[in-house]
């Protein structure tokens, strides 16, 4: 950083101070100027802070999908590895199961129409041997009327005497022979019977076979059913192995992508990060320019010519110098110990947004400030308008105790609390830290606020230093409107 410029005053003529006045004026200006440019660069560069950390969180990201594609990818090699065997063991059980299935359905067709087909014949068969019973109780008939015939006919021809002789001999013999057709015909029907008997218990048992066999065939056909839902599994199978396959292509080109969008990604990391370097270069020199319009304003204002900004700058040290005072005052009476006033220790307050903290002198100042602080405002706002807030901070520029207006209860919007509440405030950036810091008589800055919710408003901070005993506390800030 370049060095701060150290003026001597010299000048005493009343043109020189004028022009040196309208010089300090102009310089104020360029001072406010540089402020909010430094402040710019200064967004610059959180921004490429952010877009590197997102762009290494994106690089992580490609690299897990990157990862994750490499173990999608082998799950499904293995995946279509086995649908590939499930698939050529199915084809040839398929192919199996459907020779098998097609021989069996032909044997079992041919046996069930020949169960079928013996069937009939059977019926066919007891259907003959019905009419063979009919005809042969139609000889039995036939042969007992024969036999009644021949017994008439020996009667008559025993009437006759002698001349019926022949014809008793004829009458004999008819009798003869229809006792002996009579015999015939009732073995004949018990002999039909029997084959009745048989061949109705054979036709049952035909039935029962017939029914098995339809039932049979009925069943060949479901199992061809399953033989076709079989060959559908098989194509089922065919079709996700060539899906899997599509898939598999798409992760690797997906794997390819993410590789170089990793390489994009990383290319775009390193150009943020040297960005950012060169932005962090930028602000130093921003800044060193700053300090330096800085030390020519206090220059300016040193040299014992009136600005515009000469009247705050003499209430500032006025304001600290009286709470130096009341400090030393409290210290003395046992109201505070010189080492609880100077506590460093800061606690946080749980559940604030933005963060607010405690230290062993906030219920002191929080007492004694107000009475201090609060009055000085009205003076002020009568003097200038453009003042916004006065108020003590710590070495380290923490603001314990803040005007009322700034000092309002948290609520559960961090915009409003950011502008609303900024008592309890560790405000150590590069101006808060200079105005707790320095031991200057006074120091006069330009700034940019943070009124949150990226909000800023540019602004003047005048601080004189605060000390207890001879011991730097901090100092008292007056900011006010560029």
């Amino acid at each position: 950083m370049a060095a701060r410029l150290r003026l001597v005053p010299t000048l005493t003529s009343t043109g020189s101070r004028s022009s040196l006045a309208d010089i300090g004026e102009r310089a104020g200006h360029l001072s406010v100027e540089i402020a909010d440019m430094a402040g710019l660069i200064g967004d610059l560069t959180t921004l490429g802070k952010t877009q590197s950390q997102h762009a290494q969180g994106a690089i992580s990201a490609a690299a897990q999908m990157t990862h994750v594609n490499a173990a999608l990818a082998t799950s499904m090699a293995a995946a279509r590895e086995s649908a590939d065997v499930t698939q050529a063991t199915l084809s040839q059980n398929a192919e199996a199961v459907s020779a098998a299935l097609t021989g069996a359905r032909e044997k079992i067709e041919t046996l069930g129409n020949g169960a079928i087909a013996l069937k009939a014949s059977i019926e066919e068969v007891a259907e003959t041997i019905r009419q063979v019973q009919e005809t042969s109780g139609a000889i039995r008939r036939i042969a007992d009327d024969t036999q009644l015939l021949a017994l008439n006919a020996s009667i008559e021809a025993a009437h006759a005497g002698s001349a019926g002789a022949g014809f008793a001999v004829i009458a004999a013999a008819v009798k003869v022979l229809a006792e002996q057709v009579r015999v015939s015909s009732r073995a004949n029907q018990t002999n039909l019977e029997v084959l009745t008997t048989t061949l109705t218990r054979l036709l049952s048992e035909a039935e029962s076979n017939s029914m098995t066999a339809q039932a049979a065939k009925t069943e060949s056909h479901q199992a061809q059913q399953s033989l076709d839902n079989l060959h559908a599994l098989v194509e089922s199978v065919e079709r996700v192995t060539h899906e899997i396959g599509v898939m598999a292509q798409s992760v690797e080109q997906n794997s390819s992508s993410y590789e170089a969008l990793h390489g994009e990604l990383t290319a775009l990391v390193e150009a943020v990060q040297a960005g950012g370097g060169k932005l962090t270069q930028a602000q130093d020199r921003a800044n060193s320019i700053l300090g330096i319009s800085e030390d020519f304003i206090l220059f300016i204002a040193s040299s014992g010519i009136k600005t515009q900004d000469s009247a705050i700058v003499a209430l500032c040290q006025k304001s600290a110098a009286a709470i130096g005072a009341l400090f030393a005052r409290a210290v003395a009476r046992g109201e505070i110990s010189l080492d609880n006033l100077f506590d460093e220790h800061y606690q946080p307050v749980a559940h604030s947004d933005p963060q607010q903290l405690l230290t062993k002198f906030v219920a002191f100042t929080d007492r004694a400030l107000p009475p201090l602080q609060e009055p000085l405002q009205e003076p002020l706002l009568e003097a200038d308008a453009r003042i916004v807030f006065g108020a003590a901070v710590d070495r380290n520029g923490y603001l314990p105790t803040h005007n009322l207006k700034y000092a309002q209860p948290q609520g559960a919007d961090p915009v409003w609390n950011s502008a609303n509440c900024r008592n309890r405030r560790l405000f150590n950036d590069r101006t808060g830290l200079s105005a707790g810091r320095s031991t200057r008589p006074f120091l006069l800055q330009t700034y940019r606020r943070d009124m949150g919710g990226g909000n800023f408003m540019l602004m003047k901070d005048v601080s004189a230093p605060i000390t207890v005993n001879g011991r730097h506390w901090g100092g008292f800030r007056i900011g006010f409107k560029a």
